[in-house]
């Protein structure tokens, strides 16, 4: 594998992510931003009388990791490989989420949803890595 192009994430000449930390890290990172902008137009609502800061769901903080996620998903070229790993991924990610996010339920749907995202993100990550590297080398 040869590398596509310097930057980050760190891509192969297919266009797919070479490392699970860069995988990690953009995925990470696009759930922190999601969450600074859900945070920013909360508190923007807040402020003008729109509803009480902490009411927006915490969910949609996974838009940009799902993004990135869907990006590599289409740089693997079509096969089992692909669709398993993201079928096995997706269903134990969202999974994980509802648990995370039943277990925190008390907390404003801000919250709740934020961290039932990082976990989906998390989860998401690992398995989608190693599941589609795994399933690749096993059928060619």
């Amino acid at each position: 594998m040869t590398e596509q192009r310097a930057g980050f994430p760190r891509r192969d000449a297919d266009g797919r992510i070479l490392t699970l930390g860069d995988l990690l890290g953009v995925s990470l990172a696009g759930w922190v931003i999601g969450m600074l902008a859900l945070v920013l137009f909360d508190w923007g609502f807040a402020t003008v009388g729109a509803g009480e800061f902490g009411r927006t769901n915490g969910w949609l903080a996974v838009i940009l990791p799902a993004w990135l996620f869907w990006d590599d998903f289409r740089a693997w070229e079509f096969g089992a490989a692909r669709v398993v790993a993201a079928l096995v991924a997706g269903v134990v990610a969202v999974v994980g989420g509802l648990l995370v996010a039943g277990l925190v339920g008390g907390l404003p749907p801000l919250a709740t949803g934020g961290l039932a995202a990082v976990a989906f993100t998390l989860l998401y990550a690992l398995l989608w890595f190693q599941g589609v590297h795994w399933l690749a080398r096993r059928t060619g």
